[in-house]
């Protein structure tokens, strides 16, 4: 069976959509099969493997739509072992569209429910709010990875997400568990970074993953190419760290 991971932080610019993809595409370097699901009108996880997001026909919205099955919007990416649900602009009506239907959180779900079987891990890419879309991921993931910035606001809207995770856990679901909070963007050159991480470790200690993102100037250009770091330049400091990181969470999902 696998296992479904929203990467979810309400804060823009957290390095959300980049762990999203390059996380994905290391897991399939290391020979796991892996479903990358684009939960962002933005379509920029989409893009960042090679996709051409105006060509989409049918994605993530016809999945919350249930216009189309899950497997209907599977699409092959550039990545070796993995597949893609990608996202539309019109992924941004959603919200409103949902607002009326039953069980409205429930919707991705429902349609990704007999997936998990096909894949060893089920990646969601989500917006940057706590809206609808954001809840749906939620809602149908066993765990959360939360990347933070090593930066000086890096805590602050922490709080709010640590809620929303909570009242999801107490009405949605359940099992649903923090895989672990992810730094990102740290430069070792800066006293700022390091006290972030320090500060996080500190709170949270068993929650903060071990392997810490660092600036890197390649992570940055990869998307462009439409590549994840892995594809752009494996030799690269930001292809080490994703790799870290993706054996990292095998290692602690196979214990």
């Amino acid at each position: 069976m696998g296992k479904i991971i929203a990467i979810a932080n309400q804060k823009g610019g957290v390095g959300k959509t980049t762990t999203s993809v390059n996380l994905a595409a290391s897991l399939g370097a290391l020979e796991k099969k892996v479903l990358l699901i684009d939960a962002d009108p933005q379509a920029n996880a989409s893009s960042g493997l090679g996709i051409d997001v105006d060509a989409v026909e049918f994605g993530s919205y016809q999945v919350l739509e249930h216009t189309k099955t899950a497997k209907e919007a599977i699409t092959a990416s550039n990545a070796p072992n993995v597949d893609v649900i990608p996202a539309h602009i019109d992924l941004v009506a959603i919200e409103i569209e949902l607002v009326d239907k039953d069980e409205r959180e429930y919707m991705l779900k429902k349609a990704i429910l007999d997936l998990k079987s096909e894949y060893d891990y089920i990646l969601i890419d989500c917006a940057p709010s706590l809206g609808l879309l954001t809840l749906n991921a939620l809602t149908a993931s066993d765990s959360v990875i939360i990347p933070i910035q090593c930066e000086y606001f890096a805590l602050e809207g922490l709080g709010k997400l640590l809620n929303t995770i909570k009242s999801v856990q107490k009405i949605h679901n359940q099992a649903l568990d923090i895989e672990g909070m992810l730094l990102t963007m740290f430069d070792s050159r800066l006293r700022l970074s390091n006290q972030v991480v320090e500060e996080v470790q500190k709170h949270f200690s068993e929650m903060v993953f071990e392997t810490i993102i660092q600036r890197n100037v390649r992570l940055g250009e990869a998307p462009s190419y439409g590549e994840s770091i892995i594809n752009y330049d494996v030799s690269s400091k930001g292809a080490a760290n994703y790799l870290s990181l993706a054996k990292e969470l095998i290692k602690k999902n196979e214990l």
